[in-house]
């Protein structure tokens, strides 16, 4: 015992009266042995540590409290300054990097990261092919994923970079493992949003629209902007490591995709999946098209607010309720409504009521008189009428409202629509035709009140529906579109889930899945675009046929690959020879997410039958967003096991959203929008404010608001962090939960901790005996646990 108190440290002998007492014996009375003692001593040590820095920090605090302002300020902290050190050693692409050099003193992502990438893809790394032959099976597995596709609207912004950092590394991980690995890269054509970017730069450089270029002219710039863009987000990708498998890069537009579209879409119109029909969608009148669910914002109002609105010059009155009146027919009696949207009431086809309301039971079964048009309208009830919101009546307007389209459909109400394709009020209405909506809402209300039927305006907390794309406020409106059947689909998806033949990781979003699955619509797939996949549809004219009042025939639409099949296709429909045929393609494309939901196999060379569809179709993990869970995932599920019947992937991997270091969303207007690339290589505010002004993208009025966020958040501009700081701290940001608030600072540390770790290397190089040879093969450890944790 006397041995090992003498191999205490000297210091913990020397502590005087705050030496630890150690009992040598326990408390039976038997004597301790060696490793109880040299483990008391130990934390004796560090107790005894903990009182001498206690102590100092009273003898200092007493010694400033009477000194005071004589105390002696603390220094600040040094901070030693990152020097960026470059690779310059003359390696030609694709060449192996030179680590003979001697190691730069401190860690730069510079000289790390530089020359490697090029040199793996030229040995083919990446592809499945390397070090196997794929003819044969390989006994450790297979691991195949395709990435979620980002659109062709820009470049990648740090929301990619989690996406590609969570899949590359799954991906080395499979290909270490020995796994046949296969991750496959690719572009989507972004209909609306890559049509959008595209007339704002046209707008913004040549002052002209895509009306003045003409279709096909149109779709040429379109194609330019791709390559520009998408060989940028291809060169982001390969500047964040990702081990994709370049020879088999997919744009959702090439030729092979081109035919999966419409394979798909004639096998499912053959089988009724697909069908046309006349229905209210989401409509925006600065596109001229429908546009889907997740492009629609929510802005909430909490009262009267003035909004801006494209295409018009002044600003619009929302969050306000607009009472007036109408007459009931035969009588002196008034019938008081309410509306938010007052110039949607020259397409009101009946008013109702509860039918359980007492104050109204007497009205039933009367009309009520259209002021403006003279339209008889029918009272009618229905159990939807909230009796104690407003006044308890409510207008019908079944064409422009998705409640009221329900109640017209139930009460077999007339549809009326009001307004044209560009948001102006069509013909049959004497003064207000012509006029813009938003210019009828004022000029109706001023009539509603000449004629004695206005009664108040009050504000109102409502939510206005705004188009993501054209920042346009979105109409619902009936038009007739290409629609896909979903609800047996939506039950096939359940099951599978359910079944444990699909996971869904982390399992919480099971219930997000079924929930959608549940409440599922039809799927609108068309749009009224130029940009996309033109839907392989021909209306049919007969020579001799008269014109037709009230639209289009269902009927008269043939599907085919091409003009001549769809000839063919007609003449035997109609039993005319095919001389007498007059064909007109469908000139709407389809929605975006039709091709994206064909992508896992798409890439594959499906319809055909490839070698690639054969040796990785299904995949095995898809790795994405939780905001796209029924966009893009459920879509996938959807048609994988509709036209292949297989599932596309055997696991969902759903991952956090990234937001800034305040929470907020990405918004170029808040300029909060991060390129990954800025914070890999670092960049200054001045560089930032610079990339604002030259984004055509960015409305010019937002940029002056844009560079104030920029300036809070980054006052000194961003350090240079390297790709694999970035990387390490986007993984570890992951298990936070739904959304990730990121703040660079911390991506920084994370650059620190490369530092140390490349400190470490050096100091063991420099210890390992010299020449030094690692094993020509892996040595087997066989008891890890008789090793330390370093040593492990």
């Amino acid at each position: 015992y006397h041995v090992l108190l003498v191999l205490l440290p000297i210091q913990f002998i020397e502590m005087s009266d705050q030496v630890p007492i150690i009992n040598l014996l326990n408390e039976d009375g038997t004597p301790k042995t060696a490793k109880q003692l040299e483990k008391e001593a130990k934390k004796a040590a560090k107790l005894a540590k903990f009182n001498e820095k206690k102590a100092k920090v009273a003898f200092g605090n007493s010694v400033e409290s009477k000194l005071g302002d004589k105390a002696k300020p603390k220094k600040p902290p040094k901070t030693e300054e990152k020097k960026v050190v470059t690779y310059d050693l003359d390696t030609p692409a694709g060449s192996k990097k030179d680590v003979s050099v001697d190691l730069p003193a401190q860690y730069s992502p510079s000289y790390v990261e530089a020359a490697w990438y090029s040199w793996w893809k030229k040995r083919g790394f990446f592809k499945p092919e390397y070090g196997r032959d794929l003819s044969k099976p390989n006994p450790a597995g297979q691991f195949v994923m395709v990435i979620p596709p980002p659109n062709v609207t820009g470049t990648l912004h740090v929301g990619h970079a989690l996406t590609n950092s969570i899949e590359d590394a799954i991906t080395r991980w499979h290909r270490m493992k020995g796994h046949t690995t296969l991750w496959v890269p690719g572009c989507d054509h972004a209909g609306i949003a890559t049509q959008v970017a595209v007339e704002k730069q046209l707008k913004r450089t040549e002052n002209k629209s895509r009306h003045d270029l003409g279709r096909e002219e149109f779709v040429k710039r379109i194609w330019q902007w791709k390559e520009e863009k998408g060989n940028r987000i291809y060169e982001q990708l390969e500047r964040m490591g990702s081990s994709l498998d370049w020879d088999r890069t997919c744009f959702t537009m090439d030729s092979g995709p081109q035919a999966a579209v419409k394979e798909s879409f004639l096998r499912l119109h053959e089988e009724g999946i697909i069908y046309r029909a006349n229905r209210l969608v989401n409509w925006s009148c600065s596109l001229k098209s429908a546009i889907s669910d997740i492009e629609v914002e929510k802005l909430e109002l909490s009262g009267r607010t003035e909004l801006s609105v494209p295409g018009y010059p002044k600003k619009v009155e929302f969050g306000v309720l607009v009472q007036f009146s109408y007459p009931v027919q035969n009588s002196d009696e008034k019938l008081v409504v309410a509306t938010t949207r007052i110039e949607t009431m020259l397409g009101d086809t009946a008013v109702a009521v509860h039918p359980d309301d007492d104050r109204y039971k007497h009205l039933h079964g009367c009309n009520v008189v259209h002021p403006i048009t003279g339209r008889v309208m029918p009272i009618v009830t229905d159990s939807f009428v909230e009796m104690e919101f407003g006044t308890g009546a409510v207008k019908i307007t079944p064409a422009h409202d998705p409640n009221d389209y329900e109640v017209g459909k139930r009460h077999d109400l007339p549809f009326i629509t009001i307004l044209t394709n560009d948001g102006y009020i069509v013909d049959g209405y004497g003064e207000f035709s012509g006029q813009h909506r938003f210019e009828c809402r004022v000029t109706l209300q001023a009539k509603l009140q000449e004629l004695g039927h206005y009664v108040d305006t009050k504000d109102n907390p409502m939510v206005v529906p705004i188009c993501s794309r054209s920042k346009d406020i979105v109409e619902p409106m009936i038009r007739p579109q290409w629609y896909v059947k979903c609800s047996e689909m939506a039950a096939d998806a359940m099951a599978v889930v359910a079944s444990g033949e699909l996971e869904l990781i982390p399992k919480m979003h099971e219930k997000t899945w079924n929930h959608w699955m549940t409440e599922i619509r039809d799927w609108c797939i068309s749009r009224q675009l130029w940009w996309g996949h033109r839907i392989p549809a021909y209306y049919v004219t007969l020579d001799g046929d008269k014109p037709q009042d009230g639209g289009e025939d269902a009927s008269r639409w043939v599907c085919a690959d091409s003009e001549a099949a769809a000839r063919t296709k007609a003449a035997a429909k109609f039993g005319v020879v095919e001389e007498l045929i007059k064909l007109q393609q469908d000139p709407d494309v389809l929605d975006t997410w039709y091709s994206s939901a064909l992508f896992p196999f798409s890439t594959m060379g499906w319809p055909n039958k490839t070698r690639d569809m054969e040796l990785f179709y299904p995949g095995s993990l898809l790795e994405t967003g939780h905001d796209i869970l029924f966009f893009w995932v459920a879509r996938m599920v959807f048609f994988g096991r509709k036209l292949i019947g297989k599932l596309p992937f055997k696991q969902v991997y759903l991952h956090a959203m990234v937001r800034d270091s305040h929470g907020r969303k990405m918004s170029k207007s808040l300029g909060n929008v991060i390129d990954p690339m800025d914070v890999i290589q670092g960049i200054t505010l001045e560089e930032l404010h610079k990339q604002l002004e030259q984004n055509s993208n960015v409305d010019p009025r937002e940029v002056e608001k844009a560079k104030l966020g920029q300036k809070a958040d980054y006052p000194k501009g961003i350090p240079e962090c390297g790709t694999d700081a970035l990387r390490f701290a986007l993984c570890a940001y992951t298990t936070q939960g739904r959304d990730i608030n990121l703040d660079v600072l911390r991506v920084n540390g994370y650059r620190n901790f490369c530092n140390k770790l490349w400190n470490a290397t050096k100091y063991a190089m420099m210890n390992l005996a010299a020449p030094f040879t690692p094993f020509a093969t892996l040595q087997e450890l066989k008891d890890l646990s008789a090793l330390t944790v370093v040593d492990r």
